[in-house]
């Protein structure tokens, strides 16, 4: 137990060291130079796949935040719901799986179900450059082909790499 304690301290400082020798020259034109390149790339990247962006100075930081179209799936209650108890698991089995691939390939941001038993079941917010290759990728998902699920889908914009709090 020792001997594995060693070893992960030991890890974390090397890692550590590691990440100090990334850090970026001290001075400070130099490193806004950098920035906006960074932030210029970026945009680049996005607009030459056919994202639709813009950006903005945020006020207290000064920092340019980047904003990205992305378009937000509404899954909600299909008109078959009929399967029994086995094909309904198959599906959700089928839908979970449809949903990590989404993620994988990074067509998918992030999705979840809905914590009450309405109509709109739950969310998966696609990371595409255009709403018909949203529609296309949320309509493949088995659920939806089987009619238990159906798709809406709404243009949504976000900030380009802001985590959830």
């Amino acid at each position: 137990m020792k001997n594995t304690i060693r070893v992960l301290v030991i890890m974390m400082l090397f890692s550590a060291c590691k990440k100090g020798n990334n850090v970026a020259p001290s001075d400070s034109e130099n490193n806004s130079v950098e920035t906006v390149e960074t932030i210029k790339q970026i945009k680049d990247n996005l607009t030459s796949k056919g994202f639709k962006i813009f950006d903005y100075v945020d006020e207290n930081t000064q920092d340019t935040v980047i904003m990205q179209q992305y378009f937000i799936a509404f899954l909600k209650r299909g008109p078959i719901r009929n399967q029994n108890e086995e094909e309904a698991n198959a599906l959700q089995t089928a839908h979970l799986a449809h949903l990590g691939k989404m993620y994988d390939l990074g067509y998918a941001d992030i999705s979840g179900p809905f914590g009450d038993d309405g109509i709109i079941r739950g969310i998966t917010i696609y990371n595409t450059a255009t709403i018909e290759m949203a529609d296309s990728l949320a309509n493949s998902d088995p659920m939806v082909k089987a009619g238990r699920l159906e798709i809406e889908i709404h243009p949504w914009w976000a900030a380009k790499g802001f985590p959830l709090r």
